[in-house]
């Protein structure tokens, strides 16, 4: 299952599901995306709140009132001259946020009913009661002022089991009607305001709200019921009276509604304006701050105070009243999108003043299809570049996608005053690039695990690394580059195992090629393959080496010293058979040179290998080892970067299948032999030699051999004895043409 899913066509097929999934689910109404959806749009509400209009102010019985008139409820006469006043000075309208259901206890005849029952005061209950009703005065108040609202509210219990006064019929179809009795907001009982108190107002509306599931404020209805009439809100009322009490609220379906998909299915008319609301009679507020300390506010005691007037005059002309508290005790608080407590009379100021404004903020269906839409096609693009970037570019064009989704939900709340949801198709995008990236992460993996496999006997742990860093190098094909290249093989393999059984024969070649391929890893060398007894390494690819000569060089002094443990164990193992031991000696062919190197084969089967010249020719030297009786000959190349190390020219020879000469040395141990007094004399005098030999100058060559035959303490003589008898013969029989100093190898 695994590497199933490391397949990049399952990659796509996953990410293409996951992508059509998350467009089927853009129409979800799960609770979790309702959560993070009015989050969002609150947040832009708080950044960018509706500016004021001007034109409705609150009277608000707040702390300074309280103490200059007394505590509340005060008699309805202060509340009379409260409503008389507001008239007088040009109030457009007043609205009350409250319920005055109860009888004013102040009033003379409750005064008269608590007097002592003595004949005394019988006379002054009379003249008592002969007095105005409080009621009575603010009743008449509010029916010569005209513009008067009163409010009724739901309510768990009611102290009156009256309904709220219809003061105008809303005009609706009966269908719409119906429909409207079914989905908006309803009541079963109302705390309403006194009989006279109601019948006497202008109009009468509704200030119940209802919050969303997290307690915020979001939709306030426009129209309740009480499942048999229609009833207005408070603010659409304030809007009915302040046009004309004669007037009706009508109810119209928006023609808009199927045409462009907009979820507003009805049009609220109310004088001038029309309000879009959708089919339970639901308006989204569109808010904006008020100054309880500033031009939004005014105490209620300046305006029952005549001596005021002259100041807050120019205040009240023309102006949507709305009276309510801030008063401690007394206020509504509610929470909305910009503040957590906030008095509920200034959500009735809000939605006046939007509408006054025009200022709807609408959430169209099609909004829905656009989200689907902008979800599919970046996630699309996004799956299109996951063969082409890395995830760290992927990553930052996720970011950037993330941040033109909520660029353009904003563009669309400020312009537009459209509800463009953009935190669920960033989710999406976000969610699709985390699927990719850990897709990718898989599929890498994999591939790393396919490097170990293939590599992982054969390469250092350092080249290793390199290669799961560049899984792109395991792919059929190659480059040129200089490698430094090495041949092996055991002399006398066949004689070697004659004398052993298949098992042991085994466990002698794992034994030799395990200790050779290790010191070929821990020198960054590659192993090539193994043939039979013999193999093959390389170094500088895959992974580049700095001195790959020199590693080479001295891999292969170390695998001579490795021979001893090995060749110790064959001899205790054969004086125990009291057998003749037969010891391995190993000849080492190293040669440096431009290769070709890669993965070669077919696309269904390849290995890692390098071709060329350099490489035919390292394979020569490795044979002509044992001519020379030396256990590693390297090539001019690789002999010219390791000077420090021990190496003797050993002849210019013309290897077969090769029409040009090389020069082949000895390479006869580190740095530690090459400044010793004994090889340097050695290798002064076989310099001499050698190149007396080279020049055609054999009489001095044969002298300087002796020399070096003297000097030799590095088991030279197979080297010397061959010499000594080419120079035997070539002073018997001079060359006939031109001597080159170049020996033809007649064999590999």
């Amino acid at each position: 299952m695994g590497r199933l899913l490391t397949h990049r066509w399952i990659h796509f097929i996953l990410l293409f599901v996951l992508l059509l999934g998350a467009v089927y689910y853009s129409g979800s109404q799960a609770r979790w995306r309702k959560e993070m959806q009015a989050l969002v749009f609150d947040e832009l509400n708080t950044m960018y709140p509706r500016e004021e209009s001007g034109q409705v102010l609150i009277i608000d019985i707040d702390d300074d009132s309280l103490m200059k008139i007394g505590q509340w409820p005060w008699p309805r006469t202060y509340v009379a001259d409260l409503v008389t006043n507001l008239t007088t000075l040009g109030a457009k309208a007043i609205a009350f946020d409250g319920v005055l259901a109860e009888a004013d206890r102040s009033s003379p005849r409750f005064v008269a009913q608590n007097l002592p029952r003595e004949e005394r005061f019988k006379a002054l209950e009379e003249e008592i009661r002969r007095l105005p009703d409080h009621d009575d005065i603010l009743a008449k108040a509010i029916k010569d002022s005209r513009i008067f609202i009163s409010a009724f509210t739901y309510a768990t219990y009611s102290q009156t089991p009256r309904k709220p006064r219809l003061s105008k019929q809303i005009l609706v179809k009966k269908t719409q009607e119906q429909e409207f009795l079914k989905h908006s907001e309803g009541f079963e009982k109302a705390a309403v305001f006194l009989p006279n108190l109601e019948k006497a107002s202008a109009g009468n509306g509704s200030f119940m709200a209802s919050p969303d599931f997290d307690g915020v404020l979001r939709r306030t209805g426009m129209i309740f019921n009480d499942g048999k009439k229609l009833y207005p809100s408070l603010s659409l009322e304030t809007l009915r009276v302040a046009h004309d009490p004669k007037s009706y609220i009508r109810i119209e379906e928006n023609p808009d509604y199927k045409i462009k998909k907009i979820n507003t299915r009805y049009l609220i008319t109310v004088g001038d304006h029309i309000i879009p609301v959708e089919r339970d009679g639901i308006l989204r507020p569109y808010y904006r701050r008020f100054d309880e300390n500033g031009k939004d506010y005014l105490s209620a005691y300046k305006v029952i105070e005549p001596n005021y007037h002259d100041e807050i005059r120019k205040r009240l002309q023309g102006k949507y009243i709305l009276i309510g508290s801030s008063a401690e005790g007394l206020k509504d608080l509610r929470t909305t999108a910009l503040e957590t407590f906030q008095p509920g009379v200034e959500i009735h100021a809000n939605i006046i003043e939007q509408i006054l404004q025009g200022q709807y903020l609408l959430r169209p269906d099609i909004m829905t299809g656009v989200e689907a839409i902008f979800i599919f096609i970046v996630g699309l693009m996004m799956i299109a570049l996951v063969p082409f970037v890395n995830a760290i570019l992927l990553g930052l064009v996720c970011i950037s996608l993330i941040a033109l989704a909520f660029f353009g939900a904003t563009v669309a709340y400020v312009d537009y005053k459209i509800l463009l949801d953009p935190f669920y198709p960033s989710l999406s995008v976000f969610v699709i690039f985390m699927v990719s990236a850990l897709l990718t992460y898989l599929r890498v993996e994999n591939e790393k695990h396919q490097v170990r496999n293939a590599f992982g006997m054969y390469v250092s742990r350092d080249v290793m690394r390199d290669l799961e860093k560049n899984p792109d190098k395991l792919k059929l094909g190659g480059e040129n580059k200089d490698l430094t290249v090495m041949f092996t093989d055991i002399r006398q393999f066949t004689t070697i195992s004659e004398g052993l059984e298949p098992e042991e024969l085994i466990h002698l070649m794992n034994e030799f090629l395990t200790a050779m391929s290790d010191i070929v890893m821990e020198h960054q060398g590659t192993i090539d393959k193994y043939m039979g007894d013999a193999m093959m390494a390389f170094w500088n690819a895959p992974k580049d080496v700095e001195t790959h000569e020199r590693a080479a060089c001295l891999a292969a002094l170390k695998m001579q010293a490795a021979l001893e443990p090995i060749n110790e164990s064959l001899s205790e193992k054969a004086k125990e058979d009291a057998k003749e031991p037969v010891l391995l000696q190993a000849g080492i062919g190293v040669n440096t040179g431009q290769c070709a190197v890669g993965n070669m084969g077919s696309r269904q089967r390849f290995a890692y290998s390098t071709l060329g010249d350099a490489v035919n020719l390292a394979s020569r030297l490795e044979g002509q080892t044992k001519n020379y009786g030396v256990q590693t000959l390297i090539g001019e190349d690789t002999c010219a970067h390791v000077p420090d190390l021990a190496t003797l020219e050993m002849d210019l020879i013309q290897v077969k299948g090769k029409t040009q000469p090389v020069r082949v040395y000895a390479l006869l141990g580190d740095e530690r032999m090459a400044t010793s007094s004994e090889f340097r004399a050695l290798k002064q005098q076989h310099i001499e030699m050698i190149t007396a030999y080279q020049a055609g100058d054999f009489k001095k060559a044969q002298a300087m051999l002796k020399t070096c035959q003297n000097l030799d303490i590095y088991s030279l003589s197979v080297a010397y004895d061959l010499y000594k008898q080419r120079i035997k013969d070539l002073l018997k029989n001079p060359p006939k043409q031109e001597w080159t100093g170049v020996f033809e190898a007649k064999t590999k």
